[in-house]
């Protein structure tokens, strides 16, 4: 990937100056070594007219794949096989910000003890990207840029210069230009937006992240129109930094605007000698309604299909009104890591007693599973292709034919309320579908109607009067065998 700052100057104010902010000479041509690959600093001009330095950053791609762990870390992140094809070697990104902040540190900074002078001038520049993601197009790009005092030219890379009709890709040759700015300026602007237009980072986002964004926000980014979005990009959407970030930054505002410190304004309230309350995770409350209604339904041998890791088998294990809890799963890996997690090598006879885990797979029928009171089905379907239902569907309700059926999945109306999660994805990389509560209602009501069962709707999480709860369950409760054959 690659970068160039470009400055002109007079015989009294030589662009070559340029090379004393940055701390590199002009006749020099010098390499760093960064955590992901080499950085070099060239001049391919320098005089007193004309001056540009180049940061190109050689990214090693072994390196990205054995650090990123094939998790999105450093690789594109809506891409399945991000960890071997990528644009980060190409594209401007945090890879690139993390190294003009190693490289030109000082500069950043502001700090120049050969001419203290200079870093505090206004001098005119010209920023060129030639490759930069832009998630948000070119508008977005103007948005960040111009409200800081820059001149902003941003034009569409075409996803291929050969096939016009294919439009543009999501990258844009970007063209920066003021003379109202200082380099340290530049660069900080450059640091937090760089990675903000990309919409990822190769690192994990750690709660020091919001000092280093107040930090490098200094003066510009508490008065910024996006300032919501660009810190909440800047931490990876991670809603409780988001939210220590965007506090603090109202009180630099009101500060500057009152003429005072923010220790004066941030006194009103003494220290809080609680921690603060914590959201209950998603998680936790999709198993609490799911133990509500076993409860309900009176249920005392429960089937978990698809238990994954048994994070609901540890629940029900709490509760002794479960008398024979039975995990299923088709992966033996997790329920290996389910066995570690119930520790059954070191659990009491009796206790040990009350649960099983199987391998199995539910697209087929399996006699192990009949006779129980209850099943669970819990943010499973979504994970099977819409083909493969129809086997489950008699897995269950046809064969196994538990009286009491719970299915809990997405509801991907309620996807926009994710600040981390971008428009038009879904929520895991392994879900094959996410089902509306109409798409979601009507696939019930019609296997209920196929197999005896009566179905009734529950939300699970805050229900939204907009977009409905983040989780829909359906339970499904077994009719009897006369109201069955009426049905």
């Amino acid at each position: 990937m690659f970068l160039t700052i470009t400055t002109t100057g007079t015989p009294e104010r030589p662009a070559t100056d340029l090379g004393y902010l940055l701390h590199k000479h002009p006749d020099k041509a010098q390499a760093f070594s960064t955590s992901y690959g080499t950085a070099h600093v060239l001049y391919p001009e320098a005089d007193a007219e004309r001056c540009t330095a180049a940061l190109l950053l050689e990214v090693d791609a072994v390196a990205l794949v054995r650090r990123g762990k094939g998790k999105g870390r450093g690789g594109a992140p809506d891409a399945v096989l991000a960890q071997y094809v990528n644009d980060r070697p190409y594209a401007a990104s945090s890879l690139l910000a993390v190294a003009l902040s190693n490289v030109f540190s000082s500069a950043m900074k502001g700090v120049c003890n050969a001419r203290p002078e200079l870093p505090g001038q206004a001098r005119p520049l010209r920023v060129e990207v030639p490759a930069l993601p832009a998630r948000g197009g070119p508008d977005l790009v103007r948005k960040l840029f111009e409200p800081l005092g820059w001149a902003v030219t941003a034009e569409p890379v075409a996803l291929d210069t050969a096939f016009p009709e294919w439009g543009d890709s999501r990258y844009v040759s970007l063209v920066l230009e003021s003379d109202t700015l200082t380099l340290a300026e530049a660069l900080r602007h450059l640091y937090v937006l760089l990675p903000v237009l990309d919409d990822a980072k190769h690192y994990w986002v750690a709660p020091d992240e919001v000092d280093k964004l107040l930090r490098v926000g200094e003066g510009w980014l508490p008065g910024h129109p996006e300032q919501r979005l660009i810190t909440s990009r800047y931490l990876s959407r991670r809603w409780s930094l988001t939210r220590q970030a965007t506090e603090r930054l109202e009180l630099v505002r009101l500060a500057e605007t009152d003429d005072s410190e923010v220790e004066e304004i941030d006194n009103a309230v003494e220290a809080e000698t609680e921690a603060e309350e914590k959201p209950t995770p998603l998680a936790v409350q999709r198993r609490e309604a799911i133990v509500t209604a076993l409860r309900q339904s009176g249920a005392a041998r429960v089937l978990d299909l698809g238990c994954g890791q048994g994070q609901l088998v540890q629940t029900l294990l709490k509760d002794p009104a479960f008398t024979e809890i039975v995990g299923v799963d088709v992966s033996m890996r997790a329920l290996t890591i389910a066995s570690r997690r119930l520790k059954l090598d070191r659990m009491g006879e009796r206790q040990a007693s009350r649960v099983r885990l199987l391998q199995g797979s539910l697209a087929y029928t399996d006699a192990r599973l009949k006779g129980y009171d209850a099943a669970v089905l819990s943010e499973v379907v979504e994970h099977l292709d819409l083909p493969r239902l129809p086997a489950l569907e008699y897995a269950v309700f046809g064969s196994a034919r538990p009286r009491t059926v719970l299915v809990t999945t997405p509801n991907v109306e309620y996807n926009v309320r994710w600040e981390s999660l971008p428009a038009g994805h879904v929520r895991h990389g392994d879900h094959r579908f996410e089902w509306t509560r109409a798409e979601f209602r009507a696939w019930a009501e019609k296997v209920a109607e196929r197999h005896g069962y009566g179905v009734v709707f529950e939300p699970v999480g805050p229900d939204d009067p907009e977009v409905g709860p983040p989780t829909q369950m359906a339970v499904f409760t077994m009719t009897t065998p006369k109201e069955a054959k009426a049905a």
